[in-house]
């Protein structure tokens, strides 16, 4: 039998009748906490940033492939013509798990020579055309400034699909170019239009005025104000048509990977191995590096969080370890001079005070998981669709990192609190026992 532990049990039922107890209930539920604050932040922050991500990934798609002068288009507003007819296209859109050879990494750091050959976590989703163009929509009493996106017969729907709020698609499969236009609630609404509405929209072409009259088919909204308030849906041969444009000339090309960790590494792969030397390829996050910078930011957030709440932990652990070997001083003496040495005493209390922090950990997981299934479900946090693209704060709760925050605090708070048992060394038997 483990003494130490055992002792450890007898000390920890005996507490229950100390008055040690609500110093105890104190540390257990501010452990508690910490760690419910803890999951709630990561899942919230985690979701944050998959809902962002998947939005713009589902507006522009993860790799745009451009003419040499068409790279970062959404920020140029239009684009020129290249060919349609590639070797690469539609068949890389069908390419599966890429095999490629990796660099051997320690804490971020590269190790010299080290390589090792592995494969991607999956391939090319989609590839579908595109074009734009900017114009300005006029209405009876407003006008506003867009840059309508040409869209072809090949183009995934199942993003807006999900965010149409009026209307329908376009029909992009008949024989004839659609007068349609899909555009946001945000420029539906400056606009005073709805579904069925027509208007102007004015176009500059080899310093010529060219008007042409669209009809709103759909209107969407999918959060992210800039695009929403910047973009509308045409079909991609309306474009063709207004530019002078052949049937075989679009603006570029988007590619959507199945798993968004591979996107280093395919856009690398498409721009070195699958285009000629006349295009450009390059993913969104190079493309829209502020939008990102600014996603990566929430990862400083998440880690002050994750140090503050730890650093509370250890804080109320050493606290009550303290008062536990203080009330137990007798016990220490009377340990010393059966023979018990320092080291035995100490993991006494270590063992006592995991047991706190287990207990600690059980209710935090439940708080923490809880809020999160609740938030998940109602919804009850709302944000600012303008400011944070989201009007409520979404969760994206994994398994592996509940375990490692367990893990982590269980750990961590216990290795501080071997600091605290060094009071133990210094109290002498003899004094121990006569303390009152």
């Amino acid at each position: 039998m483990n003494l130490e532990y055992f002792i450890a049990q007898k000390v920890a039922a005996a507490n229950k009748q100390s008055f040690s107890r609500l110093i105890i209930r104190i540390a257990i539920a501010a452990i508690a906490l910490c760690l419910a604050v803890m999951i709630g932040a990561t899942a919230m922050i985690s979701g944050f940033k998959k809902e962002i991500s998947d939005k713009i990934f589902g507006f522009n798609g993860h790799i745009q492939i451009t003419g040499l002068n068409g790279i970062g288009a959404n920020l140029a507003l239009e684009t020129s013509p290249i060919d349609k007819d590639q070797d690469f296209y539609p068949d890389l859109g069908n390419m599966g798990p890429l095999a490629y050879r990796a660099k051997r990494e320690f804490l971020g750091m590269e190790i010299p020579g080290g390589y090792y050959p592995t494969q991607t976590k999956g391939g090319i989703k989609h590839i579908q055309v595109y074009a734009l163009k900017p114009g300005i929509i006029k209405t009876k009493k407003q006008i506003e400034g867009i840059v309508l996106k040409g869209i072809g017969e090949d183009y995934d729907w199942s993003f807006i699909r999900q965010f149409l709020q009026k209307g329908k698609l376009l029909d992009l499969d008949g024989p004839g170019l659609s007068r349609g236009i899909m555009i946001s609630e945000q420029t539906a609404n400056r606009l005073e239009v709805d579904t069925g509405s027509q208007f102007i929209v004015h176009f500059v072409k080899d310093n010529d005025q060219i008007r042409k009259r669209l009809k709103v088919e759909g209107i969407y909204r999918t959060g992210l104000g800039d695009f929403d308030k910047g973009f509308a849906l045409v079909d991609i041969r309306f474009l063709q048509e207004l530019m002078g444009w052949s049937p075989d000339q679009v603006g570029g090309f988007e590619i959507f990977l199945d798993d968004l960790d591979d996107l280093e590494v395919m856009t690398e792969y498409i721009y070195l191995e699958e285009i000629p030397s006349n295009l450009a390829g390059e993913n969104i996050k190079k493309i829209l590096p502020n939008l990102f910078g600014w996603l990566d930011f929430q990862d400083i957030n998440e880690v002050v969080i994750l140090s503050l709440m730890t650093a509370v932990c250890i804080i109320n652990m050493i606290t009550a370890l303290l008062i536990l070997i203080l009330e137990r001083t007798n016990m220490i003496g009377i340990l010393k001079a059966i023979g018990a040495r320092d080291w035995t005493i100490r993991k006494i209390f270590l063992y006592h005070a995991a047991y706190i922090i287990g207990l600690g950990l059980l209710w935090g997981n439940i708080l923490g998981i809880g809020f999160c299934l609740l938030e998940d479900q109602f919804h009850f946090i709302s944000l600012s669709e303008e400011n944070y693209y989201l009007s409520y704060a979404p969760i994206d709760l994994k398994v592996g990192t509940i375990v490692a925050l367990n893990m982590g605090t269980l750990i961590i708070t216990n290795a501080f609190l071997i600091i605290p048992t060094y009071l133990i060394t210094k109290i002498s038997p003899v004094k121990a026992i006569r303390f009152n």
